[in-house]
């Protein structure tokens, strides 16, 4: 009763259970609240581990930065000894993993490394640094919107990219309504980005917008243009 109460997977068939479908499919194939459920394992009385996950994923695309334990420990069902394990897990892949060694060459480059914000309720607007080279230097959520709509203005993508001192960017965000093609909201942030990165002399590769499974390239649909 317990495993049944706090697990919420009880009845969801075995294959699709998270820990069945990690070793049965590795972790690729898992969302980042699967995941996350796995790491934390078990939820509390009233507030089973899915939910728990969801929390803890909602606090991790808010933040750029690693959260603190302290931030962590403040989602409810989160107590220190699940914060510390959250927080070390995170500190680890930044370390092992942090610096990223893929290179920005087509659009499905840029939608291998953010497809998996594509289960999102929310849009993300998601900005990449690159160097010269092409090579990622740093993913980040730049703004979470609201179910239909993200509100994103250039300086917030351009803060983080002079921070990096990146030569060159691409930005993505998803549409939870799996529609993929540019609106007029798009157009507008895709011409704002391209117009001020041509000031500050940083290129802007691609803005492609995506889905679970698919995506569009603004670039290849002739919406951005050197």
């Amino acid at each position: 009763m317990k495993n049944k109460e706090i697990y919420a997977f009880s009845n969801v068939p075995p294959e699709l259970r998270p820990r069945e479908k990690l070793l049965a499919k590795g972790p690729a194939a898992l969302s980042d609240s699967e995941l996350l459920a796995i790491l934390l394992n078990t939820g509390i009385q009233g507030k089973d581990v899915k939910a728990l996950a969801d929390d803890l994923l909602g606090l991790l695309d808010r933040n750029k930065d690693i959260p603190s334990i302290e931030e962590i420990s403040l989602l409810q069902g989160l107590g220190q000894t699940k914060a510390c394990a959250v927080a070390a897990m995170l500190e680890f892949g930044r370390r092992r993993y942090g610096s990223f060694s893929a290179r920005i060459k087509q659009p499905i480059d840029i939608f291998t490394l953010v497809r998996h914000y594509a289960d999102r309720k929310q849009e993300r607007f998601i900005s990449l640094s690159l160097n010269g080279a092409h090579e990622v230097l740093a993913v980040r959520i730049v703004t979470i919107g609201l179910v239909n709509k993200t509100i994103v203005h250039p300086r917030e993508v351009f803060a983080d990219l002079i921070q990096d001192r990146a030569a060159a960017f691409c930005v993505a965000h998803n549409h939870p309504s799996g529609r993929l093609e540019s609106s007029f909201e798009d157009d507008d942030i895709t011409e704002r980005l391209s117009a001020a990165a041509k000031i500050l002399g940083i290129h802007f590769v691609d803005h492609i917008i995506f889905s679970e499974t698919n995506w569009w390239s603004c670039r290849e649909n002739g919406k951005l243009k050197d």
